[in-house]
């Protein structure tokens, strides 16, 4: 069954915004991480550095598939329903520890990028 062209361009539209908000904030998290680092009387570089990749690998996927839905390719559906099926996880813990005002904006989040990116039907 054939999509009409303009509803499946929306819907990669949302997917793309909702990447793009994904990457920012886990790129404001890596800049958050550096200032703690920078405030605190000792520091391990190792950890540090471990994270801030993580942070920049993780930020630079989002940003890559969002810019694919943007351009019609589907190569960044897997990556964008594991990384937000991760998130999903995070949220657990999150919860375990009683940060509800981390673990509800993120399920949120988390649960609109994965429906949006499965419900997106390739051309």
């Amino acid at each position: 069954m054939a999509q009409d062209p303009s509803k499946a361009a929306k819907a990669r539209a949302v997917v793309a915004s909702l990447l793009i908000v994904e990457a920012i904030l886990i790129g404001a998290v890596g800049v958050w991480l550096i200032v703690l680092a920078i405030k605190a009387d000792k520091f391990e570089l190792s950890p540090l550095l471990g994270e801030l990749l993580f942070v920049a690998l993780g930020s630079a996927g989002l940003a890559a598939s969002a810019v694919g839905y943007r351009r019609g390719k589907y190569f960044g559906r897997s990556p964008a329903v594991l990384a937000n099926l991760i998130a999903l996880g995070v949220v657990s813990y999150q919860v375990q520890a009683g940060l509800w005002f981390v673990a509800i904006p993120l399920a949120a989040l988390a649960l609109a990028t994965v429906v949006a990116a499965l419900r997106a039907i390739p051309e």
